[in-house]
């Protein structure tokens, strides 16, 4: 029987997932590995949408004081019995998350900020009537409900109080996304005022908080300790190099294939795996959970849906175009390798400040890694990690950000793309083999060795469609079916009404000469000129390209 329950796009509450009859891939081991091995304030380093959030949700239903039970029945710390009698539903809980915290200003930010922590305050409004909590408290948490007190460094560590107080326990903090603001922070200018907030925020709350029982953060990155975490020696990190908790963020082979066989759907799996897999935490290859999530819920309705970018979708991915506007000759030759399935050595810095990201190209090739555009493929002997692109979405994500720079870049040079474009209709095969070599030279190849011959010149006949497209009042098709035949390239020139037929090879064994023969004779077989004809051009020129590698040829039609 075909599995009934919804799929839970976009919801990050383990309460409303288990309450509302959501799919649910079980990850409350996280909660028995945390008891067992837990630090005071521990920090998991994991990609957006690897579940960080939803995971943190489903801490705050276990160990806050009310926890209902039921919402773990048949989940696998329900078995751990003595566990949960130690532990569930014993702590009030602080949860708080920084994700919505960003702002053109730095007030914009904080105001923001205040908010979430006033929503916060709101959540545990009984403290209000507590006949615990002195007069001047119930003033304090008052104020702080309207989110309006400039001084909020002090109020996680204040609520605390006021919790512990109240229950007469100690509490558990939860922060998710706490680098968000420190990002966001570093886009619009205000980066130092707001490091100087988190900084306070977070050590009056989990450094001198005599009221935490424990606490858990989540974010992309691990900032640097001098710049967020100063003094905080109960600190323990949990990044993607850790083989601890590895499983639980993200899914396994096995999850995946037990969640599209539940739908009728496990002869999805392989192209499940080529796009969303890749991912290696610690020890453990894990998938997206967002990708496979929103894949399985449109094959739900139509089984013919290809695979789709949902993760790279969701975000500007700015710092890939950072990597490529900053590339030298170097990183070029390694983004090519990248995309054609190799591996490069990198030495990476896993503790960054924001304000250091841009300072050398090591940094970004750091962040990429942490923030999940590239994952691990092992070690060196000297202790280098090797790097790969994980899986055929982010492949795409690179070469879609690769065409956008070649397309800026080249637009800046109105000067050589006129004198490319006119070199067409002046016949002069030299120049144009000159300039088109000069423009795959400078530009960062995005052919894979493992696609097909066609797919190949499809890179070439990229570019060079993008070239000739500086010619505004040049009308340009491609692919149009002409003759008996479709044609590479066709271009209608009004002036003298002249009309060019591109046929573009790839000379897969080096032969440049064979293939652009080939291309003349394709182009005549085929009568591509007829189109044109039909189109009211006179004049006729007949090219034919090919491209190996970053070399190209040129032969004109006799």
């Amino acid at each position: 029987m075909v599995n009934t329950l919804k799929l839970p796009v976009g919801i990050d509450s383990f309460e409303k997932i288990r309450r509302n009859g959501f799919y649910y891939i079980d990850k409350t081991n996280l909660i028995e590995q945390i008891l067992m091995n837990w630090g005071e304030v521990t920090l998991f380093t994991r990609p957006r949408r690897f579940g960080k959030t939803l995971n943190m949700s489903m801490l705050k239903s276990f160990f806050e004081i009310g926890a209902d039970v039921s919402l773990f029945e048949g989940l696998y710390i329900a078995k751990n019995k003595e566990l949960c009698d130690a532990y569930m539903g014993k702590y009030p809980v602080i949860f708080l998350t920084l994700k919505g915290v960003e702002g053109l200003t730095f007030a914009d930010a904080k105001r923001m900020l205040g908010t979430i922590l006033a929503n916060e305050m709101d959540r545990h409004y009984y403290l209000k009537t507590s006949d615990a909590l002195t007069d001047e408290d119930k003033a304090y948490f008052a104020k702080m409900l309207t989110g309006t007190d400039e001084n909020i460094e002090d109020s996680i560590r204040k609520l605390s109080q006021l919790l512990y107080k109240h229950h007469g326990k100690k509490v558990v903090i939860i922060i998710d996304e706490y680098d968000v603001p420190l990002d966001k922070a570093y886009q619009n200018g205000y980066y130092c005022e707001m490091v100087s907030l988190i900084r306070g925020l977070f050590g009056q709350a989990l450094k001198t908080n005599d009221y935490l029982q424990f606490a858990f953060l989540t974010g992309c990155l691990r900032v640097s300790k001098e710049s967020i975490f100063t003094g905080l020696n109960n600190f323990k990190v949990l990044s993607i190099m850790d083989s601890r908790f590895d499983e639980q963020f993200g899914f396994t082979d096995d999850e995946v294939k037990k969640l599209l066989a539940s739908y009728g759907l496990a002869s999805h799996f392989p192209e499940t795996k080529e796009w969303y897999d890749g991912y290696h935490f610690g020890n453990a290859d894990v998938y997206c959970p967002w990708d496979v999530i929103n894949y399985v819920d449109e094959l739900n309705y139509d089984q013919t849906v290809e695979p789709q970018d949902y993760w790279s979708n969701s975000s500007g991915n700015a710092i890939v175009r950072r990597l490529i506007d900053k590339a030298d000759v170097q990183t070029k030759d390694e983004i090519e390798r990248l995309i054609v399935g190799e591996c490069i050595e990198k030495e990476l810095s896993q503790e960054l400040t924001y304000d250091e990201l841009d300072k050398n190209i090591g940094n970004l090739w750091s962040v990429l890694f942490t923030t999940g555009y590239l994952t691990k493929q092992g070690r060196t002997a000297d202790g280098k990690i090797r790097l790969a692109i994980p899986n055929k979405e982010i492949k795409n994500l690179f070469i879609k950000k690769i065409r956008e720079w070649f397309r800026d870049t080249s637009a800046n040079d109105g000067k050589r793309l006129e004198e490319f474009c006119n070199a067409f209709l002046e016949k002069n095969t030299e120049k144009i083999e000159q300039l088109f070599g000069e423009y795959l030279w400078n530009t960062i190849s995005i052919r894979d060795t493992a696609v097909a011959k066609e797919k190949k010149e499809n890179f070439y006949h990229g570019i060079l469609l993008g070239l000739l497209g500086y010619k505004a009042n040049w009308l340009i098709k491609s692919n149009a079916e002409s003759g008996t035949g479709y044609s590479d390239i066709l271009v209608e020139v009004p002036n003298n009404r002249t009309g060019i037929v591109i046929e573009l090879k790839y000379a897969g064994n080096g032969d440049l000469d064979a293939a652009c023969a080939e291309a003349l004779k394709q182009m005549e077989e085929k009568s591509y000129v007829d189109k044109l004809k039909q189109d009211g051009m006179r004049n006729f020129i007949k090219y034919g390209i090919a491209c190996f590698k970053k070399d190209c040829r040129v032969v004109i039609a006799g």
